[in-house]
């Protein structure tokens, strides 16, 4: 959904944008060619992989931090008000191709699942450490999953013999309660819940959405691409309502208060043909708002 990601923008020759998910750099390569000379692009990864990427130019910042330190970067870098941010979420290519990163269900390696692999936390500690009710509440939470008493339960009943150090370790303790014929939907779940937790993925994105408000100059636009409901809900609520949760607010006459609107009324999904090139579209939502 490359280019409906660069129309969202609506990108000014001499403007300055934030791809606030580097990965591979393709959005940001491709946001480059839409830029004159003087133009800008900042973009963020926590992920030093991504560096590998880094295009030599001079209209190009590198920052290695998470997005939800967006707005101190902005400022650091001279670009406190930007023309507009692309933020694609979840988990690149890369690293669900990289085996020992722990992202993909298809390899068996350590459960690590960080984005910032010089973050403390991996899905071997969460799996380890927390207690049975934490466990059922990330299952319950992140990963939709209807039994995820059960799962949880089975997880700290495995651990007392042995601690769970791998992805096969993982599936060996839990596979009594997948259900037949949805092994991989279920097993997607369950590492969606743990990534979400290590790496803390729904507190940033929130982080991150409050401070685009302040960032994006007037008229300009926030295009944000989500890859399950629970990021989703998050940035279609803020964009709706400049909130997460609740009715939107109004003034004593009447009008609402928030700092976005729909560009898009509905989600912009993948096409047939996109689809069949790159499967992960298919649960790709994009949406892309205006700054009042």
């Amino acid at each position: 959904m490359l280019q409906d990601c660069i129309e969202g923008l609506n990108i000014k020759p001499d403007g300055v944008y934030v791809d606030v998910t580097f990965g591979g750099g393709g959005h940001s390569l491709e946001i480059l060619k839409h830029l004159s000379s003087k133009g800008r692009l900042l973009a963020f990864d926590q992920d030093a992989d991504a560096q590998l990427n880094i295009p030599k130019d001079d209209r190009f910042v590198f920052i290695d931090q998470n997005f939800r330190y967006l707005k101190n970067n902005c400022r650091l870098y001279e670009a406190p008000l930007v023309d507009g941010i692309l933020a694609d979420l979840g988990v690149s290519s890369h690293q669900f191709d990289q085996p020992e990163r722990g992202f993909s269900i298809r390899f068996d390696a350590d459960l690590d699942m960080r984005m910032d692999q010089s973050s403390a936390l991996t899905a071997k500690t969460v799996v380890n450490s927390y207690s049975e009710e934490d466990l059922h509440k990330i299952f319950g939470i992140y990963g939709e999953i209807q039994n995820a008493k059960s799962l949880a339960r089975a997880i700290a009943t495995a651990r007392l013999n042995a601690p769970i150090e791998t992805i096969e370790g993982l599936k060996n303790a839990i596979g009594n309660l997948i259900p037949k014929g949805k092994e991989n939907k279920y097993l997607a779940q369950v590492f969606q819940a743990l990534r979400i937790e290590v790496n803390q993925e729904l507190e940033a994105l929130q982080e991150f959405l409050s401070q685009t408000a302040e960032v994006i100059k007037p008229g300009g636009r926030l295009v944000v691409m989500s890859y399950h409901s629970l990021e989703d809900r998050l940035v279609k609520n803020f964009i709706a309502k400049g909130k997460f949760r609740g009715e939107v607010e109004k003034d004593f006459f009447g009008n609402e208060i928030k700092p976005f609107e729909q560009v898009s009324r509905k989600a912009i999904t993948a096409s047939e043909t996109e689809i069949k090139e790159n499967n992960r579209a298919r649960s790709a939502k994009l949406r892309v708002a205006k700054k009042i």
